[in-house]
C-alpha cells in the first residue's frame, strides 16, 4: 500500500498531556507573572480567574466549590478519597486501569472494611444498576485507558444517601455531565483544553462539603490533602489560595485554553468538536475490516480517548506475546513519518491504538490520520 498523500497538520494525538489548542504558541503566555509569588495579588487573581472561568464554562451549580490542587487529577482524586471516605460503605467501579488504581488505594492503603468492587473487563462497563444509593460510589466518567464511558448519569439516584465521587479528567469540557448527580468531580489541566501537567481541579457539591465538615477520617491526613480546619471548610483554597506552590506559567496556559473555549462558543462547541472527531473515526471503522472499537456498546464509546482493537484474523492468530508488538510497530512507523505521536494503546490495556479526540484536535487532522493507520497496519503485516 502506498503512503497517503495528505498528512495531519498537527501530529499530537496523545491522551495526556494532550494537544494544545489550535493556533497556540508560547506568545500566548507572554503575560504570565513569572518570578512573582502566587500569594501576591497578581498571582491570586490569576488562580481565582482559572476557578471562575472554569465554573462558568462548565455551568457548575450555585453552591459548588472549585479548587486548584496539587498532583494533577491523581492528586485531586486521592485528596477526595482520603478526605471523604469512611463514613459509609463504598462501591468502587473499575473497568480500566485508573478505576483499578482507585480500588487498590481504597482497599490497600485506606484499608476500608466495607468495600464492594464492581468490575468489568476492558471494553465493557460494570452493572451500573448494582450501585447502592445508600453507599458512596467512586467511578471514572470516562475510562481513559479503555475508551469506555458511562452513557449518562441516569443510573445515579437523585435521592441518594451516599456521595458520588467522579474521576472526570478526560470527560470534563468534552462530555455533558449532569452536575446534580455529581457530589465530587476531579480533572486536570492537561486533558481536554490542552493545559500543562501537575495541576488538578477538585469540585465539591454541597453534600460533599457537609461530609467534610462532619466526618473525621480515621487516618492521619497529610498537609497537602487538608481541606478543613477546626471542622470547617478552608474557604481560601476555593478562591485561589492554593495548598502548594502552583506554576504561574501553567496557570497562564490554563487561562489561554479557557479563553479559547469561550471564544469558540463555550461548552456546546467543545462537546461538538470532540463528537465530530469520534464520528470521523466511527465512519472509518465501519468501512475498515481489520479494526474495531474496544468499547463494545456504541453509547459507551469515548469521544476523547478513542481506543481501537485489531480484529483481523491474521492478528488474532498471533501468539499472545506477539500481539502487542503490532500496534507498537505501527505507532513507531507513524511517529517516524511525523504523522502521529503517542498513539500506542495503554500498557495495561489489550493491544491496540489510542487516538485522542478531545476538543483541541481538529477533525481534519483525524481524517488525515486514518488512511495512515491503514498504511501502517498493512506495512507491519507485510513485514511479518
Amino acid at each position: 500500500m502506498n503512503k497517503p498523500n495528505v498528512r495531519p497538520e498537527r501530529a499530537e494525538f496523545s491522551s495526556g498531556p494532550c494537544a494544545k489548542r489550535p493556533g497556540w504558541s508560547l506568545e500566548a503566555l507572554a503575560d504570565a507573572p513569572l518570578g512573582r509569588s502566587h500569594r501576591a495579588a497578581v498571582g491570586k487573581s490569576r488562580l481565582a480567574e482559572v476557578i471562575a472561568r472554569s465554573k462558568a464554562l462548565l455551568g457548575l451549580p450555585e453552591g459548588y466549590r472549585l479548587a486548584i490542587v496539587p498532583g494533577s487529577d491523581t492528586g485531586a482524586m486521592e485528596m477526595a478519597m482520603w478526605s471523604l471516605l469512611g463514613a459509609r460503605g463504598v462501591d468502587m467501579l473499575a473497568w480500566e486501569s485508573f478505576g483499578d488504581g482507585w480500588l487498590s488505594d481504597v482497599a490497600k492503603q485506606l484499608k476500608l472494611a466495607d468495600v464492594r468492587a464492581l468490575k468489568a473487563d476492558y471494553g465493557r462497563l460494570p452493572d451500573l444498576a448494582a450501585v447502592d444509593p445508600a453507599r458512596d460510589v467512586v467511578f471514572t466518567w470516562n475510562g481513559t485507558t479503555s475508551g469506555v464511558r458511562v452513557p449518562d448519569g441516569d443510573w445515579i439516584a437523585a435521592d441518594r444517601e451516599g456521595l458520588t465521587i467522579c474521576d472526570a479528567t478526560s470527560a470534563v469540557f468534552a462530555m455533558d455531565i449532569p452536575w446534580d448527580r455529581i457530589d465530587v468531580a476531579t480533572w486536570s489541566w492537561q486533558k481536554v483544553l490542552g493545559g500543562e501537567a501537575a495541576h488538578g481541579m477538585l469540585a465539591l457539591g454541597p453534600r460533599a462539603v457537609a461530609r467534610l465538615e462532619s466526618h473525621q477520617p480515621a487516618w492521619p491526613m497529610p498537609k497537602v490533602f487538608r481541606l478543613t480546619k477546626g471542622g470547617k471548610l478552608i474557604e481560601g483554597v476555593f478562591k485561589g489560595e492554593t495548598i502548594n506552590t502552583p506554576s504561574m506559567l501553567a496557570t497562564e496556559d490554563a487561562l489561554d485554553g479557557l479563553r479559547w473555549a469561550e471564544g469558540i462558543g463555550g461548552l456546546p462547541a467543545l462537546i461538538a468538536r470532540s463528537q465530530a472527531n469520534l464520528a470521523a473515526v466511527a465512519d472509518w471503522v465501519a468501512a475498515t475490516p481489520w479494526v474495531d472499537f474496544l468499547a463494545e456498546v456504541p453509547e459507551t464509546r469515548s469521544s476523547t480517548s478513542i481506543c481501537l482493537k485489531i480484529v483481523d484474523p491474521w492478528f488474532l492468530a498471533l501468539d499472545d506475546a506477539k500481539r502487542p508488538a503490532v500496534p507498537k510497530a505501527m505507532a513507531k512507523r507513524l511517529e517516524d513519518e511525523g504523522v502521529a505521536f503517542d498513539i500506542n494503546g495503554y500498557r495495561d490495556a489489550p493491544p491496540g491504538l489510542r487516538i485522542w479526540g478531545g476538543a483541541t484536535v481538529e477533525r481534519s487532522d483525524i481524517a488525515a490520520l486514518l488512511p495512515w493507520l491503514d498504511w501502517a497496519y498493512a506495512a507491519v503485516k507485510a513485514a511479518d
